[in-house]
């Protein structure tokens, strides 16, 4: 193992893990939604100026990327997302959201701190790495379809030759890392269906299109139809999380309006969905006497982490991480933005478990009120990306 790594590393983490303790709080008490994290930037870009870094702030007003690093060296970033969710923080602890209906239920102060922390002691070393280092603190990741797009419209991957990310893993035990080559994620589109019919009395539904009992076939059938339409291409998930239909008892409504997310592992599913989801609303709509209006949203393709990336990202672990578990990730249904990186440059996105398995309660899921992390990640996050920035560094100079 290189000198920069290792214990060398961890001496460094000893003396400020505190201090990065202390910084992941602050953010989960002061969580800015998509697209309005400016107190967030403000505050990363304050601490890397206290590192003598020069952060920049992005043209879209929120979220930084910093480079550093001499000579003209392969390029390696480095990237956490720093936008919240829309939803009540429930937990009882003293750095327990300040803003209602804000809240880091994603982890994504996790990610910011570990970027963070190993960003600023790989700036140490600017004499010993074999190439460049860029920090990407991106807005916007729980916005579809995602804040990457405004970080690559920026230039954010200009001149990147991988590019590494954690994301935290409620599922796994501190200390266990999740890889796995190839889609790790889901893609994550949404739909709305807007149902139009002639309306009527309840009393005689037998003369018009009654648009609620339409509507609930839509949100049962239509799932399988768009199955079908895709001829057994690949796995596919249509839920629908919202339906409304008329406001009275006794009429039977002009307009029915259905959403839905739908998701698949497949890239090649996630091209053909939108065409296949129009073509099974108007089949069922054919007979029925009602029209149709689809809005389909692409959302964000699958994460599909490049395999020497992660094999990269691998051997930086087991060198580092050494007594620590490495596992294979299972794929998730789950959707993240950092598939737009990954389809621009190689690179590879890691589950970084956070779940403390001395605790007396079971793991709780991502975007829930009372989601926390075992703080105990964040060095393991710090010593993975350290290792995995510095790893590929040098196998690419």
């Amino acid at each position: 193992m290189n000198n920069v790594l290792g214990p060398r590393l961890r001496l460094w983490l000893s003396g400020h893990e505190e201090e990065l303790v202390a910084f992941r709080r602050h953010l989960h008490a002061h969580p800015e939604p998509s697209g309005e994290e400016h107190e967030t930037t403000d505050f990363i870009r304050e601490r890397l100026e206290v590192a003598g870094l020069e952060p920049r702030v992005l043209a879209s007003g929120t979220g930084l990327i910093c480079d550093f690093g001499t000579g003209d060296g392969p390029l390696v970033a480095l990237r956490g997302d720093i936008d919240a969710l829309a939803m009540d923080d429930e937990k009882d602890v003293h750095y327990r959201s300040q803003v209602p209906g804000v809240a880091h239920a994603c982890g994504h102060d996790v990610h910011t701190t570990v970027v963070l922390g190993a960003g600023i002691y790989l700036s140490h070393l600017l004499n010993e790495l074999p190439g460049r280092i860029r920090l990407i603190f991106q807005p916007a990741e729980e916005r579809v379809p995602g804040g990457a797009l405004d970080v690559i419209a920026d230039g954010g991957l200009d001149g990147v030759d991988a590019i590494f990310g954690v994301h935290c893993d409620p599922k796994l035990d501190v200390g266990n890392i999740g890889l796995r080559a190839g889609a790790i994620t889901s893609a994550a589109d949404m739909a709305k269906v807007t149902l139009i019919g002639p309306g009527g009395h309840t009393a005689r539904p037998e003369q018009t299109v009654n648009l609620v009992d339409l509507a609930a076939r839509v949100a049962i059938e239509l799932p399988d139809r768009v199955r079908d339409e895709l001829d057994g291409l690949g796995p596919i998930k249509v839920v629908f999380g919202a339906l409304h239909a008329g406001d009275a008892p006794n009429v039977i409504p002009t307009h029915a309006v259905l959403k839905t997310s739908i998701r698949t592992p497949s890239v090649e599913t996630w091209e053909a969905l939108p065409a296949a989801f129009e073509r099974a609303v108007q089949k069922l709509l054919a007979e029925t006497g009602a029209t149709g209006e689809c809005e389909y949203v692409h959302g964000v393709p699958p994460v599909v982490n490049d395999e020497e990336a992660t094999e990269s990202v691998r051997r930086a672990a087991l060198d580092e991480l050494e007594g620590h578990h490495i596992t294979e990730a299972i794929q998730s249904w789950g959707g993240d933005d950092f598939a737009w990186y990954l389809r621009e440059t190689p690179g590879s996105y890691v589950r970084l478990g956070t779940h403390n398995p001395n605790g007396n309660h079971s793991p709780h899921d991502l975007h829930v009120g009372h989601f926390d992390v075992d703080e105990g990640a964040i060095p393991i996050g710090i010593r993975l990306l350290t290792a995995a920035a510095y790893n590929r560094l040098r196998e690419l100079a």
